[in-house]
C-alpha cells in the first residue's frame, strides 16, 4: 500500500512538471536586413573571411533562448538520463546539450507536428545576422564580451560547476540570450568556404559533411565565442558543449558554394601496383632527410609552427604517407591534420597538404595503416574543445592508395579518455585490428588498447573499467603500463607492450621502462621491468615485428634534460664489432620474442651532421656515438624490408643487415 502523502507528493510533483513543459517557446521576431558576414581572415580564423554581404530577404522568428531541457525532453522524454552528464545541464532551464544534429532537426519536425507550424535550425547567416543584432563588433556586447557573462570560458580537461541556465544576462538588440557561451549552438548549414560574393538567403551547400555550429560553448576561450566565428562538427556527434535553438520562417533558402568534405581528389596518385623487388641481404643506410615540408605561399594549406606526432604507412603503388598535426598550441583548436608523401622513385617528399580537419576541433593523436588488402585506414582523435582529454575517435579508409578517403565515421563516440589515438595500428594473426591509444592526458595514464575483430566496423576497449592500477612489477590490470605504448602480437598469440613513464625498478635498482604482457587479448596485463631504459617527455618509441621475423624497437638511451648525467647513454656495438657508449635514437633487435634484445645500435652513422628535428626536439648534433635525442618516432617496413622510421621532422631509412653490422 503507497503511503498517501507519498502519493500525494508524487502527483503533484508530476502536474509541476507537466506545467513546467507546456509552457510554450518564446520566439522574438527577427526582422529583414542586410549586414555584412565574416571577418579578417587571420592565421587559424581564416575561414572566416572574405566578409561578404548577405540579405536576409524575409523577416523570422527564432527561439529568444537555447533550447532548454523541459523544452526538448517535452518530446524526448529519454534524454532526461542525460541531465548532469560531464556536471553540467541539470535544471530544467539549462540549455539542452549532447544533441546531436540529426536529434535537433527531428526535435523541430516533432515540435511542427505538434503545433502546426514549421521550424527548422538557423542557417549560419541568420544565426550570426541575429547574433550581431546590427553590430561589427567582435561581440554584440562590443569588442569584449564582460566576465560578468563568462561561464568559465577556459580550456578545461574537466568541466568546472557551472549553470548552463539560460536567459541569466541581458539580451542582445533583437532580444535574443546567450549567443555568446552558453552552448554551441547547431546550424543548418553543411560546412564550407565562404564565397566571395554577395548573397540572399544563403544555407551553404548541398554536399558536405560537417556541419557548423556557432556561438562557442562554457569552458571554451573567450575569442571562439565572437560572433564571426565558425566551428563545425560531425552531425551524428553528441557532447556536453553544443545544443541548438530553432527559428520559424518562410524564406526561401538558397543552397550555395561547394561543401567541405576533405581536400580534393588527387589525379596525380598512381593507381597501379608497385613491384618491389627482392629485398637486399646488404646493408642499406640512408641519411635522415626532411618529411615535414612547409606548403608554399598561396597553396590555402594551414601550416603552423608546432607539427607533431606523425604516422606512417606504405602505400601499394610503392609511395609513402606520412601524416601529423600542425596546431599553434597542442590544446589548441586551430589542429589540422597535414600529410607528405614520397613517392615512388622521388628524390624527396611533397610539401605538406592538408589531410583532414574539423574546424575548430582538437584533432590530437593519429594512425595509418596498410592492412594488406589493399586498404588503408586512418584513424584520429576528435576532441569538442581544446584539450586531448575527452576525445572521440574518427576513421576512413581509402582504396585508391590514398587518392581519395570515405567520409568520415565515428567509430568510438563518447568524447573521454581512452581515445588519444597512438600511431603504431597492426593486425594480428586473427585479423583483428589493435589500435593503441593513451588512457588519460597524464604521463602515467598508461596506454588502452581498442580491437576491431571486423575489420575496422566496430571498435572495442578492453578496459574492465577499473580504476588505474599502480603499475608495479608483477602487478595486474587493464591498462597497458606506459603512455604512447607499441603493441605486437608474440609467436604464442599472447601481447607484449612497450610504453614511456610508469618506470619499475630493475635488478640494480635503477629505473626501467615498463614491460606488459596479456594473454586474454588485452583484457589484463601484467607488468614487469624490461632491461631497456625509460624514455620521458618529447619521445615516442616503435615496436613493431620485421618482415624477417624478428621484434624491433627504436627508443632513446636517455632523457637530455631529465635522464641523471651518471645514467646517460648505453653501451652499444659500432659497425666494426667495438662496443662505444651512444646517446640518442637507437634501434633494438630481439630474436626470443622480446625476452632480451641483444642486437643494439645507433640510428647514425659516422657521419657529422647538424640537423633539425622540428616540435619538442629542436636542432642537434649527430656522429657516431650521438643520434637524434628526442622525438615521436612511428615507423613502416615496406614489402623490400627498407625500415622507414619518421622522427617529429624527419625521415630515416635502413635495414636489418645494416642493424646487424658488427654482430655476429
Amino acid at each position: 500500500m503507497i503511503n498517501n502523502n507519498l502519493a500525494i507528493a508524487v502527483i503533484l510533483y508530476a502536474g509541476a512538471v507537466a506545467a513546467y513543459a507546456a509552457e510554450p517557446i518564446r520566439m522574438v521576431d527577427i526582422p529583414a536586413g542586410y549586414f555584412y558576414m565574416g571577418s579578417r581572415a587571420l592565421g587559424e580564423d581564416f575561414d572566416e573571411g572574405p566578409v561578404h554581404k548577405v540579405t536576409i530577404s524575409t523577416p523570422f522568428r527564432m527561439s529568444a533562448t537555447e533550447i532548454t531541457n523541459a523544452q526538448y525532453e517535452e518530446l524526448f522524454p529519454q534524454h532526461r538520463a542525460l541531465r548532469g552528464k560531464n556536471g553540467v545541464s541539470t535544471g530544467d532551464d539549462d540549455a539542452v546539450v549532447n544533441v546531436s544534429h540529426d536529434d535537433a532537426m527531428e526535435f523541430c519536425r516533432r515540435l511542427g507536428e505538434r503545433d502546426g507550424r514549421t521550424y527548422r535550425l538557423p542557417t549560419e547567416a541568420e544565426w550570426e545576422y541575429a547574433c550581431r543584432g546590427g553590430s561589427y563588433t567582435l561581440y554584440n556586447t562590443g569588442d569584449w564580451f564582460p566576465d560578468s557573462c563568462h561561464k568559465s570560458q577556459r580550456v578545461a580537461r574537466d568541466f568546472d560547476p557551472v549553470s548552463l541556465r539560460t536567459a541569466m544576462f541581458a539580451p542582445n538588440a533583437f532580444g535574443l540570450y546567450d549567443m555568446h557561451g552558453n552552448v554551441e549552438e547547431w546550424c543548418l548549414d553543411r560546412y564550407a568556404p565562404y564565397p566571395d560574393m554577395a548573397l540572399t538567403d544563403p544555407c551553404g551547400p548541398e554536399k558536405g559533411e560537417f556541419r557548423v555550429t556557432r556561438g562557442g560553448s562554457h569552458h571554451t576561450p573567450v575569442k571562439y565565442l565572437r560572433s564571426a566565428n565558425r566551428s563545425a562538427m560531425h552531425p551524428s556527434d553528441r557532447h556536453s558543449q553544443t545544443g541548438f535553438r530553432i527559428v520559424e520562417s518562410a524564406a526561401t533558402l538558397r543552397p550555395s558554394g561547394k561543401g567541405w568534405n576533405a581536400p580534393a581528389p588527387r589525379a596525380d596518385i598512381n593507381p597501379n601496383r608497385h613491384e618491389w623487388g627482392k629485398p637486399s641481404d646488404k646493408p642499406l643506410y640512408i641519411p635522415p632527410v626532411t618529411f615535414v615540408i612547409e606548403p608554399s605561399c598561396g597553396s590555402a594549406t594551414p601550416f603552423y609552427r608546432h607539427n607533431h606526432q606523425p604516422a606512417v604507412t606504405w602505400c601499394d603503388n610503392g609511395d609513402l604517407l606520412a601524416i601529423w598535426f600542425s596546431a599553434n598550441e597542442e590544446n589548441g583548436r586551430e589542429v589540422t591534420v597535414l600529410s607528405s608523401r614520397l613517392k615512388a622513385g622521388a628524390s624527396g617528399w611533397e610539401e605538406a597538404r592538408e589531410f583532414f580537419r574539423v574546424p575548430d576541433r582538437n584533432l590530437t593523436g593519429s594512425a595509418l595503416l596498410n592492412d594488406g588488402t589493399g586498404r588503408l585506414l586512418h584513424i584520429n582523435g576528435m576532441e569538442a574543445s581544446g584539450d586531448w582529454q575527452n576525445l572521440a575517435m574518427v576513421a576512413r579508409e581509402s582504396h585508391d592508395n590514398g587518392a581519395t578517403w570515405s567520409a568520415t565515421r565515428i567509430i568510438a563516440p563518447e568524447h573521454a579518455k581512452r581515445h588519444q589515438v597512438i600511431a603504431g595500428t597492426s593486425v594480428t594473426r586473427e585479423g583483428w585490428i589493435l589500435q593503441p591509444c593513451d588512457a588519460g592526458p597524464g604521463g602515467a595514464d598508461g596506454t588502452a588498447l581498442h580491437i576491431s575483430r571486423d575489420g575496422g566496423l566496430t571498435w572495442n576497449d578492453q578496459w574492465d573499467g577499473a580504476p588505474l592500477p599502480d603499475f608495479k612489477e608483477d602487478d595486474t590490470g587493464s591498462t597497458i603500463a606506459g603512455i604512447h605504448a607499441g603493441v605486437v602480437q608474440l609467436a604464442d598469440g599472447s601481447l607484449m607492450a612497450l610504453g614511456r613513464g610508469n618506470s619499475l625498478p630493475g635488478p640494480d635498482g635503477k629505473p626501467r621502462m615498463p614491460m606488459s604482457i596479456s594473454h586474454d587479448m588485452g583484457r589484463t596485463w601484467t607488468y614487469h621491468a624490461s632491461e631497456l631504459p625509460p624514455i620521458d617527455g618529447g619521445q615516442r618509441l616503435v615496436l613493431r615485428r620485421l618482415n624477417e621475423g624478428p621484434l624491433l624497437l627504436v627508443s632513446f638511451t636517455d632523457h637530455p634534460q631529465r635522464t641523471p648525467e651518471a645514467d646517460r647513454g648505453m653501451e652499444l656495438r659500432m659497425p666494426d664489432g667495438s662496443v662505444e657508449k651512444g646517446y640518442g635514437m637507437y634501434a633494438a633487435v630481439s630474436f626470443d620474442e622480446g625476452k632480451t634484445w641483444p642486437v643494439r645500435r645507433l640510428i647514425s652513422d659516422a657521419e657529422p651532421r647538424f640537423l633539425d628535428g622540428g616540435a619538442w626536439t629542436g636542432f642537434f648534433e649527430s656522429d657516431a656515438t650521438h643520434a637524434e635525442p628526442r622525438g615521436y618516432l612511428c615507423a613502416t617496413q615496406t614489402p623490400d624490408n627498407v625500415i622507414h622510421l619518421l622522427s617529429s621532422r624527419l625521415h630515416y631509412r635502413f635495414n636489418l643487415p645494416w642493424l646487424m653490422q658488427g654482430f655476429k
